[in-house]
Parts: C-alpha cells; sequence; structure tokens
C-alpha cells in the first residue's frame, strides 16, 4: 500500500514524536530537545535527541536519524506503509482502503513483496503438514509429544520431499523468479525455473515481535546434512536481530524470559506452560537479540544445554547481558541435555523448582571458574580464590559486592575477612585503571568538541546554514536573496536545499520531517538528519541577556552563509578560470562573480520570525 503526500502529512501532523518515542525511550527536557539513552547502541550518557519542533530523532553517539516513521521501522522492523498505518490508528485517522492489484504489488517495496511471500509460504507448509505428503513431518512432531494445539499456534510444517514443490506454488501465487531469487525459500537456476531450498524438512516459521513471518528453519527427516537449516538473511531477516518465539513470550504473564538454544525447546517449554521462552536462530546470542528482550524485561534465566558447549554459551550470553544491564540467572538441566528432555522426564514442576532456585550469574560463573583448580590443592585452591576475587572485584555495588564475597568465601570455604581484602585491593587496582580511562576519554571528547567547532564554522558552512534553516522554518527565505541549491557542494546537501526551497515556495516553511519521509532509501534518513542536525557552537554565555543572544545567533548564522558564499564564488571562479580564454562568457561570468562577492561584504542575516 502506497499512501500520498497528503495522508502522509496528516498522520505526521498528527503525532507527537516526543510522545511517541517517549513509549520507548525515558526522555529529559533539555533546551529546545529532548534527551535519553540511545535505543540503538550501548550508552550511558545519554546523546539521542528528539526535537519536538522539527519532528525529528538523532543519535549524536552513533548517528542513527529521521522521522518518527524512521523510528518505528528501525525499532519495529516495521515497513514504512505500516508505520503510517499504526500510526494512523494511534490518532484515529481512518486511512484509504484498496487491495493491491497484480501490477502495484509488483512496484512495492522488496520488504513488501517478501512479507507476503513469507507468509504464503508458511501457509504452504502448515497445510502440507495435514496433507498425505506430510505425513511423516507429523508422525515427527507427535513422536515429540507436540499437541497439535501447539502446532498451530507454532505454526508447524512439513516441505514436501519434491525439491521443486514450493517453487511452483509461488509462482502460481504470481510470485517471479526475480522476486523470488532473493526471499532464501528457492534457488533460481541460470538456465530458468528454480528448486526448493528447504525440501523433506518439518519447518519451524520464524516470526518477528509483531507476528510477521521473516524466515524459516527446517529440521531434515531421516539422514541429511545439515541436520538444521535456516533461511538465509533477507531485507526482513537478520538472525542476530530476532529471536523464535518472542512474538508471543512478550505476551507472556511470566516474570523475565527463559533462554533456549533450540527451536524444539522453546516448544516444549510454552505446550509445558512457560511461555516466556525464546531461543536464538541457530547462532550465539548477540547484544542485539539482548537490547531486544531488554525492552520488555529487566532479567532473563539461561536454559542451555548441560554440556561444555552449553556452559561455554552460557558465559557468553552473561557477558552480554551484563552490556545491555539485563539481570541473567542460569538453570541447572542436570541430569538431563537440554530443557526438552528435562521438561519430558522429570515434568513442568520440577522445571519450575529449578527456576526458582536458578543460579545467579555470578554464582554460576564461579563454579565455572572453579571447575579449572584442583580445590583439594592448597596452590589450587589460592589460585582460584585469586581468580573468583578479581571476578567479583568487578561488581560496582558495595553491598552486593561484600554479599557474593560472603557466599562464595562460605560455599568454597575461604575466611571471610581475608577473602574480603584481597577483593577490594582488586578493585581498588580496577577502579584506578578505570579513572585513568575515563579521564583519557573525556581528554579526546573535549579534543573532538574543539575539532568540531572549528569544522563547523569554517569548513562546513553550508551543513549548518541547513541547520539553521531547520531549526528556523522561516529562515529559509531570506537564504534564498543570497544563495541557490546549486550552490551546494555535495548531491546530498543539493537535494536537501532543493527540497528546502520547494517546501517554502509551497508553505513558506521549512519541514525537515518531510524532507526525510520524501526520501526512500531509509539509511539516507541517518546522514541527512546528521546534516540538519550539525552542532551549532558560539560563545554564548548562560548569563546572557535574549537581546544579546539573538544578535550572537545573528551573527554566527551571518558568518556562515558568508563563509558559503567565499567557497561557492571561489569554486565558480576556478571553473571560469578552466574555461578557454575566447569563450564569450568567460568575462561576462568574471564580472558577475566580482559583483557577487563584494555584495557579501555587506550581507546581514537575522532570525527573528524565524
Amino acid at each position: 500500500m502506497y499512501y500520498s503526500e497528503d495522508v502522509v502529512e496528516q498522520v505526521r501532523t498528527s503525532t507527537n514524536i516526543v510522545d511517541v518515542i517517549g513509549n520507548y525511550v525515558q526522555l529529559r527536557k533539555k533546551g529546545n530537545s529532548y534527551f535519553g539513552l540511545c535505543p540503538f547502541h550501548n550508552e550511558k550518557t545519554g546523546s539521542f535527541s528528539v526535537s519536538q519542533d522539527k519532528q525529528m530523532f538523532y543519535c549524536f553517539g552513533c548517528g542513527k536519524g529521521g522521522s518518527v516513521f524512521t523510528f518505528l521501522m528501525e525499532y519495529e522492523n516495521y515497513t514504512y506503509p505500516e508505520a503510517i498505518e499504526y500510526l494512523a490508528n494511534q490518532a484515529g485517522i481512518e486511512l484509504p482502503k484498496q487491495e493491491l492489484t497484480i501490477e502495484q504489488k509488483k512496484l512495492a517495496d522488496d520488504r513488501a513483496i517478501l512479507r507476503e511471500m513469507n507468509k504464503d509460504a508458511a501457509n504452504y507448509f502448515y497445510r502440507m503438514l495435514r496433507h498425505e505428503h506430510g505425513k511423516r513431518g507429523y508422525e515427527y512432531f507427535k513422536s515429540r509429544q507436540i499437541s497439535d494445539e501447539v502446532i498451530k499456534r507454532f505454526g508447524l510444517g512439513f516441505a514436501d520431499t519434491y525439491r521443486d514443490d514450493l517453487y511452483q506454488y509461488l509462482c502460481h501465487k504470481g510470485y517471479t523468479d526475480s522476486q523470488l531469487r532473493d526471499s532464501g525459500l528457492v534457488e533460481i537456476e541460470k538456465q530458468g525455473g528454480g528448486h526448493d531450498k528447504f525440501w523433506n524438512r518439518v519447518m519451524f516459521p520464524i516470526v518477528d515481535m509483531n507476528g510477521k513471518v521473516i524466515g524459516f528453519g527446517g529440521r531434515v527427516m531421516g539422514e541429511g546434512e545439515p541436520k538444521y537449516l535456516n533461511s538465509k538473511e533477507t531485507v526482513l531477516f537478520e538472525k542476530k536481530r530476532n529471536l523464535y518465539g518472542l512474538h508471543l513470550a512478550r505476551k507472556s504473564k511470566r516474570e523475565g524470559f527463559i533462554l533456549c538454544e533450540g527451536y524444539m525447546d522453546v516448544i516444549s517449554m510454552h505446550q509445558a506452560g512457560f511461555d516466556n521462552a525464546v531461543a536464538s536462530l541457530g547462532t550465539a546470542f548477540t547484544e542485539e537479540q539482548a537490547r531486544l528482550l531488554k525492552r520488555f524485561r529487566n532479567h532473563v534465566y539461561l536454559a542451555y544445554d548441560n554440556d561444555g558447549a552449553g556452559q561455554k554459551a552460557a558465559l557468553r550470553a552473561i557477558t552480554i547481558c551484563r552490556t545491555v544491564e539485563l539481570s541473567a540467572r542460569v538453570i541447572s538441566m542436570k541430569p538431563y541435555k537440554d530443557p526438552d528432555e528435562f521438561i519430558k522426564n522429570l515434568g513442568a514442576d520440577e522445571f519450575e523448582q529449578r527456576l526458582k532456585h536458578s543460579d545467579s550469574s555470578m554464582m554460576f560463573e564461579i563454579r565455572i571458574i572453579s571447575g579449572n583448580y584442583s580445590l583439594n590443592d592448597p596452590e589450587g585452591k589460592t589460585d582460584f580464590g585469586k581468580e573468583a576475587a578479581a571476578k567479583l572485584a568487578l561488581i560496582q555495588d558495595k553491598l552486593e559486592r561484600e554479599n557474593y564475597v560472603r557466599a562464595v568465601a562460605e560455599q568454597y570455604g575461604f575466611q571471610y575477612e581475608t577473602f574480603l581484602e584481597q577483593v577490594n585491593q582488586i578493585g581498588e587496582q580496577e577502579y584506578k585503571k578505570q579513572h585513568f580511562k575515563e579521564v583519557e576519554q573525556q581528554d579526546k571528547l573535549s579534543h573532538q568538541k574543539e575539532l568540531s567547532k572549528t569544522r563547523t564554522a569554517y569548513q562546513l558552512p553550508e551543513k549548518l546554514l541547513l541547520t539553521w534553516a531547520s531549526n528556523y522554518p522561516t529562515l529559509w527565505g531570506k537564504l534564498l536573496q543570497y544563495i541557490t541549491p546549486e550552490e551546494f557542494s555535495s548531491e546530498l546537501t543539493k537535494e536537501i536545499a532543493r527540497q528546502f526551497t520547494q517546501q517554502y515556495e509551497k508553505m513558506g516553511r521549512t519541514n525537515p520531517a518531510e524532507l526525510l519521509d520524501s526520501i526512500a532509501d531509509i539509511e539516507k534518513h541517518a546522514e541527512v538528519s546528521a546534516i540538519v542536525n550539525e552542532p551549532i557552537y558560539y560563545n554564548e554565555d548562560e548569563d546572557m541577556e535574549e537581546e544579546e543572544r539573538g544578535e550572537l545567533a545573528d551573527k554566527a548564522v551571518t558568518e556562515a552563509l558568508r563563509r558559503m558564499k567565499e567557497i561557492s564564488i571561489e569554486r565558480r571562479m576556478k571553473e571560469l578560470a578552466s574555461l578557454p580564454a575566447d569563450n564569450p562568457d568567460r568575462k561576462f561570468n568574471f564580472t558577475e562573480l566580482l559583483k557577487e562577492q563584494q555584495s557579501i561584504n555587506n550581507l546581514y542575516i537575522t532570525l527573528d520570525n524565524g
């Protein structure tokens, strides 16, 4: 579905970006903007800004930026039409309704086409499971004690043994080889035609947190490699940014999430009543996945395999959880390998007990460390104590650190006061190291700020003008008396200037949010946001009178305009100098440029009524 500019503008003007983003990020007002911790990267000092006036967001740390639609596309993984529809629904706006024709469908963006294709493929696999050809897959799920209700809840299915059955089905639905090529569902032959990527496998649809199918996992029936096969990454599907079962688990009333390693573990857990279980998608747990969980809960229980590989995976996951400040505990699967086997043999009640008595991440790490030493040997126990002390010294909170010191001392037979002294001594050393790093980092940031002041004032005046024009919507009319869009140096700044000119001619003001929504490539939203949010530095004083502050701002924008004109004139003079001496336009244009150069000496811009 595509919506007209008028419809998009209606939705945008009916939406307050601060209110929308405030549902996801804790924002505090600072000057004319709101600031908070960026939801797209890990930071301790809020560099994520939201402007109510511009209806834009921008992170000065990672560079993410855009309109309210961009935010939902990045954060919720919506398509552009879905973002419009969501906000329209929130604002009570009824959007025009029409069914897409085949031609319109072909013109729709790749994400929308792939979403529809994945939905069709999921329906195909689900129906095939109940077909005579899918009997083998259905019997497999029954052998794993999966009920029909759970099969339906997860949309489980079967890929037929015929290697082009899905390909033929999707072709019949109207998809072209060109569209199918990048779907991850089929392989297109050079000479034409195609074959299925998944065949003779039970199928696990991978669903994003909004309930849309974005990919598939398949387990082979019988012998065959690989045993498990996932969709390749597409414009919809990134393994590191999604979790299996999250669309269901996010709605659970249970505390926290249970993080498993496999699809069947998640399915068994949900069937047993633990409907807060999720799993990573055939890869190690990632920081992006941890941030995704952090949006909904503050802690997670690790239910990893009870073997060496599972322990290593749990240790990696704990480190990642700490990075995003997500509390983690570890559930023991002994004597069974994984949650699926545990539930089948000991039942849900026993798993509930394991959940209640799960190890804190720190005690789990200490236990793993203890396995590397012979604790019956004095030297081995001493070495273990030193490594355990170094781990405990990382705990910042004094009370929490002392509680862990006491627990470890009691469990492993250390004298509490001596062990605490060892931990605190190491902690003091680490504090000094960290403090030195922070001072170094602060010095580096101060240096970068000074460079930015120079760069902004003297090297990037055109970007500064675009920022001023974004902050003061009617300023562009004054600037157009002296500059044209073609005087900007890059294609992107030229395009922004052209759009601002069109907006001013149409509405008498600039609209940065509308500018962003006119750019189809979402990757460019960050670039544009960076340009129109270029830091503005000038020597204002907090105690300065409002009139003085205004005069200082006028001088700053005038200086930026004068510098841009000087650079523009210099560039055009060099271009004229490269023309043949007998070119009739050369002398005339040189004369005009000299006049233009003289005129900028008296140039002065004010921001009043901007």
